[in-house]
């Protein structure tokens, strides 16, 4: 594979990097650089001058609105706009649903539902985990019985994140509890206000309400919302994760928070010198550096395939443990730098106060959350220890 870029690809970094010189508005750049919390009005405003500009939906097909950018414009892109401190595209529709509903969905709920994506009508929030189905998803327990042309739902779903702006939801639901785990799961899209759905906001350590529970009590959906067969939901939910997973490798934003991490141990000070001269941490900075490389080069393989219409498989796992345990080595490294100032969680502060200043150097505020919010990047979109043994299996043949 030639990792040299050719004169059109660095054109068009050329352009990604003028574009969002010129569109990205700087508060809302400062406040994703300095880790400061993003409100709904926030990504909205980005989303739409993303959408403005045709490039909200790379990876969609131009017929539904997409920029059908190949592998290599998709990975400049990202990281341009992480090293640019432009807010993360929110996977849940874009990312995640279109490519369920383009490859499983009904030719009438692509043309409903993939325009509203786009055009920010619909926020889409995820549905998979229950509280005693995470990492074994196929032990959702929430309840789909078809009665006519509606499905009555009951049950609940937990961690959901950002639900408390959403208007949709897509879920895993039991359609036949007496078939094999795998077998009797379903594949539904839920209007968030229809009667019966409640959500409530789990507060996190950092006093932040970023994921909710979600609760079904006789919620009754058309059944014209069930994507697919009934009873394939597994087939397209392993479809979706596969996706998931490769998003959350994260070059991009790794990218960025090593050159924040670079910046900051150039300017705190140990023993005299700059902590960047501290062999040991300059050691632990190296290395982190010697394996994003190496995993953007991987991203860029499995990306490259799936424009191929390959779908990820095993490699989708890989990334995804090695692009989180990179992020989450990437803000340990932060939080030591800025020592002592990143133990407060001065919410006011990431909330965008008035006249609230952070302590210490200009990251410090945001050490100690994004590391704490970090942790979860080992469980979600399949826990990593699942994802070795998907790897074990379909690599190794154990």
């Amino acid at each position: 594979m030639d990792l040299s870029y050719t004169e059109e690809e660095q054109a068009f970094r050329a352009e990604v990097r003028d574009w969002l010189k010129e569109t990205l508005p700087r508060d809302l750049s400062e406040k994703v650089r300095l880790g400061k919390r993003l409100g709904k009005a926030d990504v909205e405003l980005w989303h739409s001058l993303l959408n403005e500009r045709g490039w909200l939906a790379p990876n969609w097909p131009r017929a539904y609105g997409g920029c059908e950018w190949n592998a290599v414009q998709r990975h400049i892109y990202e990281e341009e706009a992480c090293l640019a401190h432009a807010p993360r595209n929110l996977p849940f529709g874009l990312s995640m649903l279109a490519p369920v509903l383009m490859a499983f969905g009904s030719e009438e709920q692509r043309q409903t539902f993939l325009p509203r994506i786009l055009n920010g009508e619909d926020w889409w929030c995820q549905g998979y985990s229950e509280p005693g189905a995470g990492s074994d998803l196929a032990a959702v327990k929430t309840r789909a019985v078809r009665e006519g042309d509606e499905y009555v739902v009951n049950g609940q779903k937990t961690w959901t994140t950002l639900g408390q702006h959403a208007n949709w939801i897509f879920c895993l639901v039991r359609t036949d509890p007496d078939a094999k785990k795998q077998e009797g799961i379903s594949f539904l899209l839920i209007d968030m206000n229809t009667p019966g759905v409640t959500v409530r906001p789990i507060v996190l350590i950092d006093g932040e309400a970023e994921v909710n529970e979600v609760f079904f009590d006789n919620v009754r959906v058309p059944a014209e919302n069930l994507v697919g067969e009934e009873n394939k939901g597994w087939t397209y939910a392993k479809y979706l994760l596969t996706h998931e997973r490769t998003n959350i490798a994260g070059v991009g934003f790794s990218t960025a928070a090593l050159d924040t991490l670079k910046q900051v141990a150039e300017q705190v000070k140990s023993g005299g010198r700059p902590l960047a001269q501290d062999p040991l941490f300059a050691a632990r900075m190296a290395q982190v550096e010697i394996d994003l490389m190496a995993m953007a080069t991987t991203n860029l393989r499995v990306v490259s395939a799936a424009a191929k219409g390959q779908a990820p498989g095993a490699e989708s796992s890989m990334l995804k443990v090695k692009g989180t345990v990179i992020r989450q080595e990437l803000t340990s490294l932060l939080r030591r730098a800025v020592g002592p100032d990143a133990m407060p969680f001065q919410s006011d502060y990431l909330n965008g106060g008035d006249n609230v200043e952070a302590m210490g150097p200009e990251h410090a505020a945001a050490a100690a959350p994004n590391y704490f919010n970090m942790r979860k990047l080992s469980i979600f979109g399949g826990s990593n220890e699942v994802q070795r043994t998907i790897i074990t299996k379909a690599i190794l043949g154990l």
